[in-house]
């Protein structure tokens, strides 16, 4: 272990990766869930489990596929956003197949790999300036803050605010609070593996609730029970085969243009959200080295690459880098044995998944919500008091994310406003050929969008 992963270089140990490791899984086990569900109502799809199996195989390839090229405690699964777009807009909204949705996810994942031979997504992650680095660390940390209140139901709809309040009464926001108490106070006392045993507890605690009537189980309504389902039936329905190699071929030529719209806007989204997303997890990490660069991005963005094209041969969308990755580096993970760790439980989540499905939103939410201070942590780095490119630019990427509710669209206002603002200033020399680039990538993409 200490050869493969260099434990003692970066400061860690077998036990505290494995931990780290168990703490990222559960913390973004969700999909497991979420993903069938969304895929699964696709009408000439394969179905739920087979999506399950799918979601499961995909992750766990690209967690270890990151482990091994890029040793960083970072895991991989079928990227949220992602699979409503290709659900809700691609196939239910414009009437596209699911063959036609993979094929894109396919042709995007090869895309990818190029990029990544050509380093260019490498030198995406390590160009991009301090501020908004720092910037966008912070803002994803927003980010996951505002999801994590969401899952636990604290914050609602509002259709007068945009968002309010939720229901302080309910079991699973006081439970989500509670859970934010016990990590704060483990974390105080620097307790080893806090943030899993906050889930762990808040789990538990929701399991007591059910048992004496104040958690109320109401399917119909989206809450189910907290205690797992051990019968042999529920474990039995996980293992159906995955829908491998779904492709419609002929559709790429007979429609090219907008086979092309809907693989680039693919293409755009996972390009930023796995870029943002690496550089929040590394910035938390102290990954990053001296200069600010990420040393071995190609191999950890060839996993990303690599994940996607399985992904698509299985029948998932997009696989992504995961945010909820910062969780297990908050809980000391700092190499590939954590990624390693976590993919392992994909492939054990498929017998096990009736225990892994039981934990709830609201048991991963304290701690997404306490990883979300720590990543905000960055914000007392940036510099607001020297270039106001970097100001605005820093800024704005710190907003948008949560604002917009999405990681790449807080990447688009910090790189325009910084680009735009250097040009306005006198300072053009400052801008590096690679933000001219990614410039470029989202006024194609706006135009895409508003075609």
């Amino acid at each position: 272990m200490e050869k493969l992963f260099k434990l003692k270089q970066n400061g860690t140990n077998v036990k505290t990766e494995i931990l780290a490791g168990i703490t990222t899984f559960l913390a973004m086990a969700y999909i497991l869930a979420v993903n069938p569900g969304m895929l699964g109502i696709i009408p000439d799809g394969p179905g739920p489990a087979a999506i399950f199996m799918a979601t499961a195989l995909s992750a766990a390839i690209g967690t270890i596929c990151m482990a091994f090229f890029a040793n960083y405690p970072v895991a991989l699964a079928s990227g949220m956003g992602l699979n409503a777009f290709f659900t809700y807009t691609v196939c239910l909204g414009m009437g596209y197949s699911y063959k036609v949705a993979l094929t894109a996810i396919l042709f995007e994942g090869f895309i990818f790999m190029i990029l990544s031979i050509f380093k260019f997504r490498e030198a995406l992650v390590n160009k991009i300036p301090a501020n908004l680095k720092l910037g966008i660390t912070a803002g994803i940390g927003l980010f996951i803050t505002i999801i994590a209140l969401i899952n636990a139901g604290i914050v609602v709809n509002n259709d007068s605010t945009l968002v309010g309040l939720g229901d302080l009464s309910s079991p699973q926001v006081v439970l989500a609070i509670v859970g934010l108490l016990i990590i704060g106070v483990l974390h105080h006392y620097k307790v080893t593996g806090d943030i899993l045993i906050g889930i762990l507890a808040t789990w538990v605690l929701g399991i007591i609730a059910e048992l004496i009537g104040w958690y109320q189980v109401n399917i119909d309504a989206g809450v189910y029970s907290l205690i797992p389902n051990l019968s042999w039936e529920a474990i039995k329905a996980n293992f159906a085969a995955p829908a491998l190699f779904q492709f419609d071929f002929g559709f790429v030529v007979n429609s090219f243009a907008s086979f092309a719209i809907v693989m680039f806007t693919f293409l755009y989204t996972d390009i930023f959200d796995t870029v943002g997303t690496l550089i929040g997890v590394a910035q938390k990490g102290n990954l990053l080295d001296q200069n600010g660069t990420l040393p071995r991005a190609g191999g950890a963005l060839m996993a990303d690459a690599v994940g996607t094209v399985a992904g698509a041969c299985l029948g998932t969308s997009t696989v992504t880098s995961y945010v909820e990755s910062s969780a297990g580096v908050a809980a000391g993970g700092r190499t590939g044995l954590t990624a390693l760790t976590t993919g392992i439980l994909f492939l054990l989540a498929i017998p096990l998944a009736p225990i892994f499905l039981a934990i709830p939103g609201f048991a991963t939410a304290p701690a997404m919500i306490f990883v979300g201070l720590l990543m905000l942590s960055a914000v007392t780095k940036m510099d607001f008091d020297g270039d106001i490119a970097d100001s605005i630019g820093g800024f704005l990427a710190i907003v948008m994310m949560p604002f917009a509710y999405s990681i790449a669209t807080g990447i688009m206002f910090g790189m325009i406003a910084w680009v735009v603002l250097k040009i306005l200033c006198g300072k053009i020399k400052d801008v590096s050929p690679i933000m001219w680039i990614s410039v470029a990538l989202f006024a194609l993409y706006i135009i895409t969008q508003v075609m």
